[in-house]
Protein backbone atom coordinates (compact mmCIF):
# COMPACT_ATOMS: atom_id res chain seq x y z
CA UNK A 1 0.00 0.00 0.00
CA UNK A 2 1.36 3.13 -0.78
CA UNK A 3 1.42 6.04 1.39
CA UNK A 4 -1.30 8.52 0.63
CA UNK A 5 -0.92 12.26 1.09
CA UNK A 6 -1.73 14.00 3.89
CA UNK A 7 -4.72 15.72 2.08
CA UNK A 8 -5.57 18.17 5.06
CA UNK A 9 -1.96 19.32 6.18
CA UNK A 10 -1.34 20.15 2.22
CA UNK A 11 -5.17 21.96 2.28
CA UNK A 12 -4.04 24.28 5.58
CA UNK A 13 -2.92 27.36 3.28
CA UNK A 14 -5.85 27.25 1.18
CA UNK A 15 -7.64 27.28 4.64
CA UNK A 16 -6.38 30.41 5.67
CA UNK A 17 -6.29 32.15 2.27
CA UNK A 18 -10.08 31.30 2.15
CA UNK A 19 -10.85 32.53 5.39
CA UNK A 20 -8.85 35.87 4.87
CA UNK A 21 -10.64 36.35 2.09
CA UNK A 22 -13.87 35.71 3.31
CA UNK A 23 -13.61 38.40 6.08
CA UNK A 24 -12.10 40.70 3.88
CA UNK A 25 -15.28 40.34 1.74
CA UNK A 26 -17.55 41.25 4.97
CA UNK A 27 -15.53 44.37 5.57
CA UNK A 28 -15.86 45.75 2.03
CA UNK A 29 -19.54 44.21 1.36
CA UNK A 30 -21.23 43.56 4.85
CA UNK A 31 -24.04 41.63 4.72
CA UNK A 32 -26.87 42.92 7.31
CA UNK A 33 -29.12 39.75 6.88
CA UNK A 34 -26.17 37.35 7.19
CA UNK A 35 -24.53 35.86 10.27
CA UNK A 36 -21.12 37.14 9.60
CA UNK A 37 -17.93 36.75 11.71
CA UNK A 38 -17.88 37.79 15.34
CA UNK A 39 -13.94 37.23 16.74
CA UNK A 40 -14.82 35.16 19.84
CA UNK A 41 -16.84 32.98 18.11
CA UNK A 42 -14.25 32.32 15.61
CA UNK A 43 -11.50 32.32 17.98
CA UNK A 44 -13.73 29.01 19.59
CA UNK A 45 -13.94 27.48 16.49
CA UNK A 46 -10.00 27.83 15.95
CA UNK A 47 -9.50 26.81 19.20
CA UNK A 48 -11.73 23.50 19.20
CA UNK A 49 -9.85 22.88 15.69
CA UNK A 50 -6.44 22.70 17.17
CA UNK A 51 -8.07 21.02 20.05
CA UNK A 52 -9.72 17.93 17.98
CA UNK A 53 -6.07 17.48 16.07
CA UNK A 54 -4.65 16.76 19.42
CA UNK A 55 -7.12 14.44 20.71
CA UNK A 56 -7.68 12.30 17.62
CA UNK A 57 -4.17 11.41 17.63
CA UNK A 58 -4.98 9.92 20.55
CA UNK A 59 -7.94 8.54 19.27
CA UNK A 60 -6.84 7.18 16.09
CA UNK A 61 -4.32 5.23 17.62
CA UNK A 62 -7.12 2.35 19.27
CA UNK A 63 -8.96 2.62 15.98
CA UNK A 64 -5.94 2.21 14.03
CA UNK A 65 -5.12 -1.05 16.12
CA UNK A 66 -8.59 -2.27 15.28
CA UNK A 67 -8.98 -1.41 11.60
CA UNK A 68 -5.32 -3.27 11.15
CA UNK A 69 -6.67 -6.39 12.90
CA UNK A 70 -10.24 -6.33 10.79
CA UNK A 71 -7.74 -5.77 7.47
CA UNK A 72 -5.17 -8.79 8.68
CA UNK A 73 -7.98 -11.60 8.96
CA UNK A 74 -10.19 -10.75 6.15
CA UNK A 75 -8.85 -12.49 3.15
CA UNK A 76 -10.34 -9.65 0.83
CA UNK A 77 -7.90 -7.26 -0.76
CA UNK A 78 -9.24 -3.56 -2.52
CA UNK A 79 -5.43 -2.46 -4.85
CA UNK A 80 -5.26 1.32 -5.07
CA UNK A 81 -5.79 2.03 -8.09
CA UNK A 82 -6.49 4.41 -11.00
CA UNK A 83 -10.25 3.21 -11.22
CA UNK A 84 -10.80 2.00 -7.68
CA UNK A 85 -9.95 5.01 -6.04
CA UNK A 86 -12.97 6.77 -7.26
CA UNK A 87 -15.15 4.02 -6.20
CA UNK A 88 -13.50 3.62 -2.46
CA UNK A 89 -14.49 7.54 -2.78
CA UNK A 90 -17.77 7.06 -3.49
CA UNK A 91 -18.10 3.79 -0.85
CA UNK A 92 -16.61 5.81 1.98
CA UNK A 93 -18.88 8.89 1.25
CA UNK A 94 -21.98 6.73 1.32
CA UNK A 95 -21.35 5.64 4.60
CA UNK A 96 -20.64 8.84 5.90
CA UNK A 97 -23.53 9.67 5.29
CA UNK A 98 -25.16 7.17 7.56
CA UNK A 99 -22.55 8.12 10.36
CA UNK A 100 -23.91 11.64 9.93
CA UNK A 101 -27.08 11.31 10.14
CA UNK A 102 -26.76 8.88 12.87
CA UNK A 103 -25.02 11.25 14.88
CA UNK A 104 -27.97 13.55 14.54
CA UNK A 105 -30.67 11.11 15.80
CA UNK A 106 -29.04 9.01 18.60
CA UNK A 107 -28.08 11.62 21.49
CA UNK A 108 -25.07 9.66 22.73
CA UNK A 109 -23.36 9.91 19.21
CA UNK A 110 -24.83 14.09 19.38
CA UNK A 111 -23.60 14.63 22.37
CA UNK A 112 -20.10 14.45 20.17
CA UNK A 113 -20.96 15.97 17.04
CA UNK A 114 -23.62 19.07 18.27
CA UNK A 115 -19.94 20.84 18.87
CA UNK A 116 -20.24 21.41 15.20
CA UNK A 117 -23.37 22.49 15.19
CA UNK A 118 -23.09 24.73 18.72
CA UNK A 119 -21.96 28.31 16.68
CA UNK A 120 -24.92 30.85 15.57
CA UNK A 121 -22.43 31.75 13.06
CA UNK A 122 -21.98 30.32 9.71
CA UNK A 123 -18.71 31.23 8.18
CA UNK A 124 -15.46 28.93 7.16
CA UNK A 125 -14.36 28.94 10.49
CA UNK A 126 -17.02 27.16 11.72
CA UNK A 127 -15.83 24.00 9.48
CA UNK A 128 -12.74 24.41 12.24
CA UNK A 129 -15.63 23.29 15.37
CA UNK A 130 -14.62 19.92 15.19
CA UNK A 131 -15.49 17.80 18.07
CA UNK A 132 -12.97 16.15 20.47
CA UNK A 133 -14.67 13.07 20.93
CA UNK A 134 -14.66 11.62 17.76
CA UNK A 135 -13.99 8.34 18.44
CA UNK A 136 -17.59 7.79 17.51
CA UNK A 137 -17.52 7.13 14.17
CA UNK A 138 -14.89 4.69 13.51
CA UNK A 139 -17.77 1.74 13.74
CA UNK A 140 -20.04 2.93 10.17
CA UNK A 141 -16.75 2.43 8.37
CA UNK A 142 -15.95 -0.62 9.38
CA UNK A 143 -17.55 -2.61 6.05
CA UNK A 144 -14.96 -0.70 4.20
CA UNK A 145 -12.07 -2.71 5.98
CA UNK A 146 -13.91 -5.75 6.05
CA UNK A 147 -14.26 -5.23 2.52
CA UNK A 148 -10.65 -5.31 1.94
CA UNK A 149 -9.81 -1.64 1.78
CA UNK A 150 -6.43 -0.75 3.55
CA UNK A 151 -7.04 1.87 6.67
CA UNK A 152 -4.31 4.17 4.91
CA UNK A 153 -7.00 4.43 2.01
CA UNK A 154 -9.99 5.32 4.12
CA UNK A 155 -7.94 7.60 5.86
CA UNK A 156 -7.32 9.27 2.35
CA UNK A 157 -10.33 9.13 1.29
CA UNK A 158 -12.08 10.93 5.13
CA UNK A 159 -9.18 13.37 4.73
CA UNK A 160 -11.20 14.35 1.08
CA UNK A 161 -14.21 14.47 2.20
CA UNK A 162 -13.62 16.72 5.13
CA UNK A 163 -10.99 19.28 2.75
CA UNK A 164 -14.33 19.16 0.34
CA UNK A 165 -16.39 20.22 3.14
CA UNK A 166 -14.42 22.93 4.20
CA UNK A 167 -15.58 25.53 1.49
CA UNK A 168 -19.17 25.21 1.88
CA UNK A 169 -19.72 26.69 5.28
CA UNK A 170 -19.86 30.53 3.68
CA UNK A 171 -23.04 32.50 3.16
CA UNK A 172 -20.66 34.65 0.72
CA UNK A 173 -21.81 31.74 -2.19
CA UNK A 174 -25.34 31.33 -3.32
CA UNK A 175 -26.77 29.33 -5.40
CA UNK A 176 -25.00 27.27 -8.23
CA UNK A 177 -26.01 25.71 -11.59
CA UNK A 178 -28.65 23.17 -11.08
CA UNK A 179 -26.65 20.21 -12.37
CA UNK A 180 -24.22 21.24 -9.57
CA UNK A 181 -26.61 21.73 -6.63
CA UNK A 182 -28.29 18.16 -8.00
CA UNK A 183 -25.48 16.54 -7.64
CA UNK A 184 -23.13 18.08 -5.19
CA UNK A 185 -23.28 19.34 -1.35
CA UNK A 186 -22.86 23.09 -1.51
CA UNK A 187 -23.32 26.34 0.53
CA UNK A 188 -26.84 26.21 0.01
CA UNK A 189 -27.59 22.75 0.62
CA UNK A 190 -25.02 23.27 4.28
CA UNK A 191 -26.60 26.52 5.19
CA UNK A 192 -29.64 24.26 5.46
CA UNK A 193 -28.25 21.47 7.57
CA UNK A 194 -26.74 24.35 10.04
CA UNK A 195 -29.95 25.73 10.70
CA UNK A 196 -32.37 25.21 13.89
CA UNK A 197 -35.89 26.06 12.21
CA UNK A 198 -38.19 23.13 12.66
CA UNK A 199 -38.68 22.46 8.71
CA UNK A 200 -34.79 22.48 8.19
CA UNK A 201 -33.82 20.12 10.97
CA UNK A 202 -31.96 16.56 10.23
CA UNK A 203 -31.75 17.81 6.76
CA UNK A 204 -28.94 17.61 3.83
CA UNK A 205 -26.28 14.70 6.04
CA UNK A 206 -24.68 14.15 2.34
CA UNK A 207 -20.83 14.73 2.39
CA UNK A 208 -19.77 15.70 -1.17
CA UNK A 209 -22.82 14.13 -2.87
CA UNK A 210 -26.12 15.35 -1.99
CA UNK A 211 -27.76 12.65 -3.99
CA UNK A 212 -28.46 10.52 -0.29
CA UNK A 213 -30.06 12.94 1.04
CA UNK A 214 -32.43 12.74 -2.22
CA UNK A 215 -32.82 8.67 -2.44
CA UNK A 216 -33.15 8.85 1.83
CA UNK A 217 -35.83 10.98 1.98
CA UNK A 218 -34.02 13.50 4.29
CA UNK A 219 -33.43 16.42 1.49
CA UNK A 220 -34.64 19.92 1.67
CA UNK A 221 -34.04 22.79 -0.40
CA UNK A 222 -33.37 26.55 0.84
CA UNK A 223 -35.83 28.53 1.28
CA UNK A 224 -35.83 30.77 4.04
CA UNK A 225 -32.73 32.59 5.64
CA UNK A 226 -32.03 29.97 8.18
CA UNK A 227 -31.19 30.98 11.48
CA UNK A 228 -27.98 28.75 12.83
CA UNK A 229 -27.22 26.98 16.05
CA UNK A 230 -28.78 24.75 18.51
CA UNK A 231 -32.70 24.81 19.57
CA UNK A 232 -31.47 25.38 22.99
CA UNK A 233 -28.04 27.74 22.09
CA UNK A 234 -25.18 27.35 24.77
CA UNK A 235 -24.18 30.49 26.60
CA UNK A 236 -20.50 29.63 26.00
CA UNK A 237 -17.04 30.42 23.94
CA UNK A 238 -15.28 28.12 26.66
CA UNK A 239 -13.97 25.65 24.44
CA UNK A 240 -13.92 22.83 27.16
CA UNK A 241 -17.61 23.85 27.99
CA UNK A 242 -18.45 23.52 24.34
CA UNK A 243 -16.93 19.99 23.72
CA UNK A 244 -18.65 18.20 27.02
CA UNK A 245 -21.46 20.39 27.77
CA UNK A 246 -24.24 17.86 25.81
CA UNK A 247 -22.29 14.88 27.65
CA UNK A 248 -22.78 16.96 30.74
CA UNK A 249 -26.39 17.34 30.09
CA UNK A 250 -26.71 13.15 29.64
CA UNK A 251 -25.35 12.81 32.73
CA UNK A 252 -28.21 15.23 34.78
CA UNK A 253 -30.70 13.44 32.80
CA UNK A 254 -29.52 9.66 33.66
CA UNK A 255 -29.57 10.80 37.03
CA UNK A 256 -32.98 12.26 37.42
CA UNK A 257 -34.52 9.25 35.44
CA UNK A 258 -37.00 6.98 36.91
CA UNK A 259 -36.05 3.66 35.39
CA UNK A 260 -33.58 1.91 33.12
CA UNK A 261 -35.78 2.30 30.61
CA UNK A 262 -36.12 5.78 30.78
CA UNK A 263 -31.75 5.66 30.55
CA UNK A 264 -31.92 4.15 27.23
CA UNK A 265 -34.09 6.47 25.80
CA UNK A 266 -32.00 9.45 27.07
CA UNK A 267 -28.84 7.89 25.49
CA UNK A 268 -30.44 6.06 22.21
CA UNK A 269 -33.15 8.00 21.11
CA UNK A 270 -32.81 11.18 19.91
CA UNK A 271 -31.59 14.72 21.16
CA UNK A 272 -35.79 15.92 22.23
CA UNK A 273 -36.56 12.77 23.30
CA UNK A 274 -38.71 12.78 26.49
CA UNK A 275 -40.65 10.05 28.41
CA UNK A 276 -43.99 9.81 27.97
CA UNK A 277 -46.05 11.34 30.76
CA UNK A 278 -48.04 8.65 33.36
CA UNK A 279 -51.52 8.19 32.32
CA UNK A 280 -54.19 10.25 34.26
CA UNK A 281 -56.13 8.50 36.79
CA UNK A 282 -59.79 9.12 36.53
CA UNK A 283 -61.78 10.08 39.12
CA UNK A 284 -64.36 6.75 40.24
CA UNK A 285 -67.68 8.14 39.51
CA UNK A 286 -70.16 8.19 42.34
CA UNK A 287 -73.72 6.51 42.01
CA UNK A 288 -76.78 9.49 42.41
CA UNK A 289 -78.49 9.56 45.50
CA UNK A 290 -81.96 11.01 45.61
CA UNK A 291 -82.00 14.35 47.48
CA UNK A 292 -85.14 13.04 49.77
CA UNK A 293 -82.39 9.53 50.65
CA UNK A 294 -80.31 11.40 52.20
CA UNK A 295 -82.03 13.86 53.60
CA UNK A 296 -83.66 11.13 55.57
CA UNK A 297 -80.49 9.17 56.46
CA UNK A 298 -79.33 10.10 59.73
CA UNK A 299 -76.24 11.41 60.49
CA UNK A 300 -74.00 9.51 63.40
CA UNK A 301 -74.08 10.96 66.25
CA UNK A 302 -77.00 13.39 65.44
CA UNK A 303 -80.01 13.06 68.02
CA UNK A 304 -83.07 11.79 66.08
CA UNK A 305 -86.15 14.27 66.68
CA UNK A 306 -89.30 12.59 68.06
CA UNK A 307 -91.78 12.19 65.87
CA UNK A 308 -95.27 13.38 66.53
CA UNK A 309 -98.25 11.18 66.97
CA UNK A 310 -101.39 12.20 65.91
CA UNK A 311 -104.32 11.83 67.94
CA UNK A 312 -107.20 9.29 67.60
CA UNK A 313 -110.35 9.89 66.37
CA UNK A 314 -113.23 9.89 68.71
CA UNK A 315 -116.04 12.23 70.28
CA UNK A 316 -115.75 15.44 70.85
CA UNK A 317 -114.41 16.75 74.15
CA UNK A 318 -115.90 19.85 75.23
CA UNK A 319 -113.90 22.74 76.48
CA UNK A 320 -114.11 24.16 79.64
CA UNK A 321 -117.54 25.71 80.81
CA UNK A 322 -117.85 29.70 81.83
CA UNK A 323 -118.63 29.86 85.47
CA UNK A 324 -122.01 30.28 86.42
CA UNK A 325 -123.03 33.70 87.59
CA UNK A 326 -123.07 33.73 91.68
CA UNK A 327 -126.63 33.67 92.92
CA UNK A 328 -128.13 37.08 94.49
CA UNK A 329 -129.15 36.02 98.10
CA UNK A 330 -132.66 35.98 99.01
CA UNK A 331 -134.13 39.60 99.89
Amino acid sequence: MPNPPDVVLWSIPAFVLLTVLEMVSYRLHPDEDAAGYEAKDAATSVGMGLGSLAFDALWKIPVVALYTAVYELTPLRVPVLWWTVPLMLLVQDFLYYWQHRGHHVVRLLWACHVVHHSSRRFNLTTALRQPWTGATSWPFYLPMIALGVHPAALAFCSSVNLVYQFWIHTERVGRLPRPFEYLFNTPSHHRVHHASQGGYLDRNFGGVLIVWDRAFGSWAGETERPVYGLTKNIETYNPLRVATHEYAAIARDLRAASGWRERAGRLFRGPGWQPAPPPERKPVPTAAVPTAAVLATPVPGTPVPATPVPAAAGPAVPGPVAAAPAAESAA
